[in-house]
């Protein structure tokens, strides 16, 4: 008798390079929920990529239907049964899911979402956290927690910060679904493309941000995050600062010398 093979079990998280570009792919399907599992291995992706040079931009997709359906409610429901009727739980992974979506921000390589599908909650929080969006005209996105009785208090932090707080103060309190032109006009994403051009329109996009200089991208991405917290006057101070230190870059001096001798640029990362 022929043994069958065992199965392999695919981790929640999926790796793959295309070119400079790493996609990382929520693999857990049909909801991709953002359980403890999935986030550790986010974190730990994010974390090998943030030293690997090969790397110059990041994608995350998600396989299915759903980009995500945010935290994982049965897996947090079973810790109800815990002497503490699971607040130590509850605490990890609002706290985990908290340090996920900052090492997104705060992540040195650009971060595009790629959303072909519903992303709801915690998963409408990981779009609104990374720098760019693009989805399908298929699409759509809510933070429906007040549905099931709990505030999507954590998403609204990711969600105020990326949209106007009348708009986000609408997803939050209705908790209805909004598709993707209104996410759009909402300004929760970039672009609006056919599902059979989403991989193709995000590769090309994302390719194009990793031709520039990777210490320029860098910089600019923490000064962006940096100053939108600060005051006018202290934020044109500081960005003052952050461009005198940037025009220092050998980058920044190769990039105006190509400019002016029309030729492209040969970026060190220095």
């Amino acid at each position: 008798m022929t043994a069958k093979p065992a199965l392999v079990e695919t981790p929640p998280v999926t790796r793959d390079m295309q070119g400079p570009v790493m996609r990382l792919t929520l693999s857990n399907p049909p909801a991709n929920a953002l359980s403890i599992a999935t986030m550790e291995a986010m974190m730990e992706a994010l974390k090998d990529a943030r030293n690997d040079e090969a790397v110059r931009v990041i994608v995350i997709a998600a396989a299915g239907k759903v980009f995500s359906a945010g935290h994982d409610l049965k897996e947090m429901t079973l810790h109800r049964a815990d002497e503490d009727r699971g607040r130590a739980f509850f605490e990890k992974t609002m706290r985990l899911c908290a340090e996920m979506m900052q090492m997104i921000v705060t992540h040195p390589k650009p971060v595009i979402a790629e959303i072909d599908g519903l992303a709801t909650a915690a998963g409408c929080q990981l779009v609104a956290s990374c720098d760019l969006a693009v989805c399908t005209d298929t699409s759509s996105f809510a933070t429906p927690g007040v549905n099931i009785g709990l505030f999507c208090s954590t998403p609204m932090v990711a969600l105020s910060r990326n949209v106007h707080r009348k708009q986000a103060m609408e997803m939050l309190l209705t908790g209805e679904q909004i598709d993707a032109s209104t996410a759009k006009e909402f300004g929760l994403v970039n672009r609006i493309v056919p599902k059979e051009y989403l991989n193709q329109v995000v590769q090309k996009y994302a390719e194009v941000i990793a031709s520039k200089s990777p210490l320029t991208l860098k910089t600019g991405k923490e000064a962006f995050y940096r100053q939108a917290e600060m005051s006018l006057s202290d934020a044109y101070d500081y960005c003052a600062n952050v461009m005198v230190e940037n025009m220092m870059f050998r980058d920044a001096e190769e990039g105006i010398g190509a400019f002016l001798q029309k030729r492209k640029p040969e970026w060190k990362g220095e």
